[in-house]
């Protein structure tokens, strides 16, 4: 979805294809080393298999809304929060998601301490920014709501009987978005024979 996300707002054209992980394509798997998803196969043979870095590269081929503004301006705030999310708070998230198969109350206290990342979140949201990228929403903001989206949809009636007023909202205006609907759109699982999709649209 982050990477979706970002070249959908960059308008910058790809080959989308809709890959099933449990009936891999060898074409993908050739392509893919860790055979895990997203990744964009550049026309000189470059893979990139990481979201956060398939998000810059599309907003560097053409950023119309101004995402990468708060990166070029505080580099190094940008990427400790990126470290931040999908270290620590992406391990706590899988953790809590997948209670289950982990230890008693692993569940919990991974949700405690994801807590404490939400909270200065919310507490940035509510500042005279607006949005974590600053004045306009941006790579940060898009790089972080699926995974909070994610976390909320473990427990929805707790996560939103949270104090985190603004975080709400935000992700609120993001479920209902045009640019939401737009990338979770299903596509069908691709074959090697099937005509290319274009994405965006």
């Amino acid at each position: 979805m982050r990477a979706r996300l970002a070249i959908h707002a960059s308008q910058h054209l790809v080959y989308l294809r809709e890959i099933k992980l449990r009936d891999k394509p060898a074409e993908f798997l050739a392509a893919a080393k860790k055979a895990t998803v997203p990744v964009l196969v550049l026309t000189n043979g470059q893979v990139i298999d990481e979201s956060r870095d398939i998000m810059l590269w599309a907003l560097q081929q053409s950023d119309p809304h101004g995402w990468l503004n708060l990166w070029q301006a505080d580099p190094d705030f940008c990427h400790a929060f990126f470290d931040r999310l999908d270290g620590p708070f992406k391990q706590q998230l899988d953790h809590y998601k997948y209670a289950s198969r982990f230890e008693a109350d692993v569940g919990q206290q991974n949700r405690a301490d994801a807590g404490v990342f939400l909270t200065e979140i919310d507490q940035r949201l509510g500042s005279a920014t607006g949005y974590l990228s600053g004045a306009n929403y941006g790579v940060l903001d898009a790089a972080a709501l699926p995974f909070v989206r994610q976390f909320r949809g473990v427990d929805e009636i707790w996560f939103d009987a949270q104090p985190w007023p603004h975080l709400h909202r935000w992700l609120g205006v993001f479920l209902a978005s045009a640019e939401f609907a737009a990338v979770m759109q299903k596509y069908p699982p691709w074959q090697p024979a099937d005509k290319a999709i274009l994405f965006p649209a």
